[in-house]
Parts: C-alpha cells; structure tokens; sequence
C-alpha cells in the first residue's frame, strides 16, 4: 500500500484540497486550511493535491473543477465540496461529519 493510501485510510480524518496553480480561486485556500489546522489542531490531516501533476487522484476522486476539497475517514469519502468555502463553515462541515 503506497503512502497516500496509508495516510487515508488512517483513523484520523483527512481532508484533501485538489489545486491547480493556474487555478485564482485555489490561491485562496491556503489561508483558510492553515486557519483550519489552528482550529483542529492534531485531530484532522491536510493534504494538497495538484492535479495538473496528479491527474490519476483526480480521476481517481472525480475532480472535475478545483478547488474540490475531499473530507475522507478510514478511507471512505465522508463529506466533499468545490468551490471556496470559509473556514467557520468548513469547520462547521467537519464537524458534523465527523
């Protein structure tokens, strides 16, 4: 099993933003996902996708626009959104599904 799929199928949450560079939106989620790790601390991963450089995950995960953000437990998708989302809200999101 390679790392990526040791890391989502962990007990700990995982939560997978799928990026592109080219992508004006994408660019604003940083800050909100480092806002997030504030929040959560240890109890959520974060991983970032681009999927120019990773096209299988992205078919893999059925991305079809960025930024998509893919909430995953014990290697099952929980919870998933594209667009921007503020990170009260994402939080809020995280929370519930968890």
């Amino acid at each position: 099993m390679d790392t990526f799929q040791k890391i989502v199928h962990d007990s700990k949450p995982v939560l997978i933003d799928f990026f592109a560079e080219w992508c004006g939106p994408c660019k604003m989620m940083p800050p909100i996902l480092s806002q997030l790790k504030e929040k959560m601390g240890d109890s959520i991963r974060i991983l970032k996708i681009d999927v120019d450089k990773n096209p299988n995950m992205a078919d893999r995960y059925q991305v079809r626009g960025v930024p998509t953000l893919v909430l995953m437990q014990k290697g099952k998708i929980v919870w998933r959104e594209s667009g921007i989302i503020d990170v009260n809200t994402l939080h809020q999101h995280i929370k519930n599904k968890l």
